[in-house]
């Protein structure tokens, strides 16, 4: 069988949340499909435990030369990433893939945000995806190439009403990824962006409770087209596509996955 991604190493931020079992995150979703296509994955997330428990799942489904390992990464403090392409690299040889794909959420309209909240969102979703992308650069350009996948939002494109720091800060990666595909070309590092829409995770589950708590119907489905929301399996294969040589000639686009939402 074909292996997309055979001898590939990959950085995946964000993917703890791939337990078997479970509701998978996109980024824990991503590993899984990254080692079934040949990939070695480096899991990079603040939660230690379940990011130790889903490597080592991974790790034990693995039939080839692929390895699953975890790191621990806080995205927003630059020195965590340099141990943990310094790490990489030294395990692996190199750093073909990056997938930022760490995330956090929180609804609030202009007036109801906080600075914190406002910081918090920008040190994930943006001001991570900076350091990050940085920290490989280097790396890629000497093994001549790479892929940088950068998961933003369909909340980047469109207006919502709240949700104003995420929509900010995914706004912010979305600019970013074009920024980076237009210097980093010359290099063969392609750089874009996913802008998944309402998918199943464990992060929008514990948001719907909350909106949901009153006994409320769930107020995503009337807006999407296709009727349904996406499972994170469905986001993965997109960002595996992008993390692929099929997408060879495609850097500084964005992949818009959201049942029609934006459509409309």
């Amino acid at each position: 069988m074909s292996q997309r991604l055979k001898d590939k190493v990959a950085i995946i931020t964000g993917g703890a949340a791939g337990v078997e079992g479970e509701v998978m995150g996109i980024g824990g979703a991503s590993a899984w499909l990254f080692m079934q296509e040949g990939a070695t994955v480096v899991i990079a997330d603040i939660d230690s435990k379940r990011g130790i428990k889903t490597a080592k799942q991974i790790e034990e489904a693995s039939t080839g030369n692929q390895s699953a390992s975890f790191m621990k990464l806080d995205v927003a403090n630059e020195s965590q990433w340099s141990v943990l392409v310094d790490k990489t690299v030294a395990q692996f040889g190199k750093i073909d893939i990056l997938v930022h794909s760490a995330g956090n959420a929180k609804s609030a309209s202009v007036e109801n945000t906080t600075e914190d909240e406002w910081d918090e969102h920008f040190d994930v979703h943006s001001k991570g995806v900076f350091l990050g992308t940085k920290h490989v650069i280097p790396v890629m350009r000497k093994s001549g190439g790479g892929s940088v996948i950068i998961l933003s939002s369909m909340d980047a494109m469109i207006g919502v009403s709240g949700g104003t720091a995420y929509s900010a800060a995914k706004g912010a990666s979305r600019t970013f990824s074009k920024v980076a595909a237009i210097q980093l070309a010359k290099d063969k590092i392609r750089v874009n962006s996913v802008h998944p829409g309402y998918t199943d995770t464990p992060l929008a589950r514990d948001a719907i409770k909350r909106i949901t708590a009153d006994g409320s119907l769930d107020p995503r489905i009337p807006r999407i087209p296709m009727g349904r929301i996406a499972n994170s399996n469905e986001i993965a294969r997109a960002i595996l596509f992008l993390a692929s040589d099929e997408s060879s000639y495609i850097t500084g686009t964005e992949l818009v996955i959201d049942g029609g939402v934006t459509a409309q």
